[in-house]
């Protein structure tokens, strides 16, 4: 099995990142084979500083390496490094009705924020598709929020082998995340960059506990029954095993439980979870030489997979002399 997956390098992985996506690819490894890649290319409709993307894309592949991703195991290679996806996305283009771009969920949201919206943005779809469809993935892993990305990738590949009468690019099922945690953030809101309400699992401890500490609650007294539903109790839940959360929240609704004495616990419980994790990311970031070359080599693998679908694609498309 072929599992295929991305993660965009528009911001640094916080928690939400970690339990909503890359836990799950770490632990696809052992169910076949992975290719991940940090999508800098996706990066370009958000992120307009060269240096900060350069910067980005090694943050993300530090967190990624320190959180279990095995460059043995997997490929992890940067999206740029393979431009042959943007030559299957030109051909992909050629094939793709407006109508189905305009139904982007993710391009009527911006529509309807009022936010300026550019031709990447629109044609975003289009580059998934192609990162998807370029090693003729089995199984790409997606939350119910991305179901339609891959339902979009699938409805090219169909038109694409109708048009020109072939059955190069295979269509993809969707592993369903349905075990992922919604991370609330520091406000109360899903954990996201947009909202700056996020928690970095490798800030210094101090900005941890800052952050930690600054969690939105109400004003509940520490005598006084607590709802075990607010953001404060999701986030704590996320590093306690069954037992401590069946206690806690018992006690919580009894009353007795200080919303200063929650948030101590779940910063100790954060820094202990993270703290291997840590001591990983910081050995990574001395061998800067040893990352790029684990890219380098996740980049040749990437490619001897995707090259002949696009040798393919090119053939049946009638470009260049043909064979």
């Amino acid at each position: 099995m072929r599992v295929l997956s991305g993660i965009q390098s528009s911001g640094e992985c916080h928690i939400g990142n970690y339990f909503g996506a890359i836990r799950q690819y770490v632990a696809l490894q052992d169910k076949g084979e992975g290719i991940y890649f940090i999508a800098d290319y996706h990066s370009m409709t958000s992120v307009r500083d060269g240096a900060e993307r350069r910067r980005l894309v090694r943050e993300v592949v530090l967190d990624f390496l320190a959180c279990g991703l095995d460059p043995g195991r997997s490929i992890l290679y940067r999206q740029s490094d393979l431009p042959e996806v943007c030559e299957l996305t030109w051909i992909l283009s050629t094939v793709t009705p407006m109508g189905l771009l305009e139904r982007s969920v993710a391009y009527k949201d911006k529509v309807a924020q009022g936010l300026s919206v550019d031709h990447g943005l629109f044609a975003y779809p289009v580059l998934m598709a192609a990162d998807i469809l370029i090693y003729r993935s089995d199984v790409v892993p997606v939350g119910q929020d991305q179901k339609q990305h891959l339902e979009m990738a699938r409805d090219i590949a169909q038109r694409f082998n109708h048009i020109y009468g072939v059955e190069i690019l295979k269509l993809p099922e969707p592993h369903i995340l349905d075990d992922v945690a919604v991370v609330p953030g520091t406000d109360g809101n899903k954990m996201s960059k947009s909202y700056d309400n996020v928690i970095r699992m490798f800030w210094p401890q101090k900005q941890i506990k800052k952050a930690v500490m600054g969690i939105v609650t109400d004003s509940t007294s520490v005598e006084d029954p607590k709802d075990t539903r607010a953001p404060i109790f999701q986030l704590w839940s996320l590093f306690a095993d069954q037992a401590d959360r069946e206690e806690m929240f018992e006690r919580a609704r009894r009353g007795g439980v200080g919303y200063g004495e929650l948030k101590k616990d779940l910063l100790k419980r954060l820094l202990e979870y993270f703290g291997p994790m840590r001591e990983k990311r910081e050995d990574l970031a001395k061998r800067p030489d040893d990352v790029e070359d684990i890219l380098a080599s996740g980049a040749r693998r990437a490619r001897q997979l995707g090259a002949p679908v696009v040798a393919a694609a090119r053939e049946a498309a009638g470009l260049g002399s043909g064979s």
